[in-house]
């Protein structure tokens, strides 16, 4: 599956007075159907792409579907398989920010409406990046709740996981065949120094967290005491052991040059740039879950020489292909995002405005060096992967044959097995 995004992250900041609206700025909403026609021109099958969450979900029970009936519609005419991001670091107005704990419920009831409306989707991520919302929310001070400290980050990961599954759940009730595919960004600590070997450990466990939750795998015991003693309650945490969804999803990673830190002894980091590479953290990761792979966001600024993107994209595709040789069933590839982004250059704690170079195409929809660069990686590729192996293939079906027959047939077979006493294993990873 080699796919693109439409970024539609919406989190606030000054105390919750200013919200950064990522497709706003990208001019998205003047410019959709420009972008989905991009999209096909280019030969991307797959769109990271959701309705925004705070001009959709108006308050408990209403919603206002106008753009994402139009927007989604034209997916589907397309024959655009969308990967649903529901929730991209931010919230509406009135639920407030992450320390909410009606979040969670609620969530799953919007969830569940957008499932209804919108029933020929499949593939979705509920929330993007759980562990970055919560870092940058509440242990960085940086967006919604601007909170830093152990307690108010523990409180916002258990809310946003939380609210994942019970998305993941309520979808399910509606399309039982549904694919739920975990955008996480896959982190890796080095200590610089012997004295800092304790908090990158500290650390390296912690990145595991809302993976662990959400998939219902035991925490080491060190987790297990920093959670019960920033907020977690054993009540809360067998919530998250007892829902076992992991048979529905894909583990989506996301890998930039940001994503390695080096640790110092008291704790502080800062980034260490490429060291072990996605391929080698996808590893770990892999050999945590065990889950198919999907590589679900990189980038890198188009620099002054023109070709820094052009060979971040080759390298990390190299690091695709290696983690497949290696054995791990990787699925998909993921340039993120269609377009050139706004202020990330400042991790949007700032609206200034800054046109940050990281997407296919420029603001004024006019095709960069990678773009191009993609293009020809999608027509090489595309038709010699499936060639390799044919025993893992995911279960999709496009959004033109969501009436046929055979959709029908696989929707009931799905509903049948997640209501088979024998659905959920037995023994978890962990156990």
């Amino acid at each position: 599956m080699f796919a693109t995004g439409v970024e539609n992250s919406v989190p606030t900041i000054d105390n919750g007075r200013v919200r950064v609206d990522e497709m706003e700025s990208c001019h998205h909403y003047e410019r959709w159907r420009e972008d989905f026609a991009l999209v096909q021109e280019m030969e991307i099958g797959y769109l990271r792409y959701g309705p925004p969450i705070h001009r959709t979900w108006m308050g408990p029970g209403r919603y206002d579907w106008d753009f994402a009936d139009e927007t989604f519609a034209e997916l589907k005419r397309l024959n655009i398989v969308p990967i649903v991001d529901l929730c991209h670091f931010g919230v509406p107005d009135w639920i407030g920010n992450f320390q909410n704990p009606d979040f969670c419920d609620l969530f799953g009831v919007y969830a569940r409406a957008f499932a209804e409306r919108f029933p020929w989707v499949q593939l979705y991520t509920p929330v993007n990046e759980m562990f970055i919302c919560a870092t940058f929310s509440a242990r960085y001070g940086w967006w919604n709740e601007q909170l830093s400290s152990d307690v108010a980050f523990v409180t916002a990961l258990k809310h946003i996981v939380r609210a994942n599954v019970m998305a993941m759940r309520q979808i399910l009730e509606v399309r039982p065949d549904a694919i739920f595919i975990q955008s996480e960004s896959s982190e890796y600590f080095h200590a610089e120094s012997p004295s800092a070997i304790k908090p990158a450990e500290i650390m390296n466990s912690q990145r595991f967290l809302s993976l662990d939750l959400n998939y219902g795998r035991r925490v080491d015991s060190e987790m297990y005491e920093y959670l019960m003693d920033h907020g977690m309650t054993r009540e809360e945490y067998h919530f998250f052991l007892d829902n076992r969804l992991k048979q529905h999803c894909i583990m989506g990673n996301d890998y930039y040059v940001t994503n390695e830190h080096r640790v110092a002894a008291d704790g502080a980091t800062r980034a260490s740039g490429e060291i072990f590479g996605y391929s080698e953290i996808t590893r770990q990761y892999h050999q945590r879950y065990h889950l198919p792979v999907m590589h679900t966001e990189t980038n890198l600024s188009e620099g002054p020489l023109g070709t820094e993107a052009v060979d971040w994209m080759w390298k990390q595709w190299a690091n695709v292909l290696r983690v497949r040789n290696d054995g791990v069933p990787i699925v998909g590839f993921t340039w993120y995002s269609l377009t050139d982004q706004v202020d990330w250059d400042s991790a949007l704690r700032e609206k200034n405005g800054n046109v940050n170079p990281l997407g296919l195409f420029d603001l004024d929809r006019k095709i960069r060096p990678v773009g191009k660069a993609y293009k020809r990686l999608i027509q090489q590729w595309r038709d010699v992967l499936p060639t390799q192996s044919m025993c893992l293939a995911v279960p999709l079906v496009m959004p033109s044959d969501a009436e046929r027959a055979y959709a029908v047939e696989q929707r009931a077979r799905a509903k049948h097995m997640i209501r088979s006493p024998s659905a959920s294993p037995a023994v978890q990873d962990g156990e």
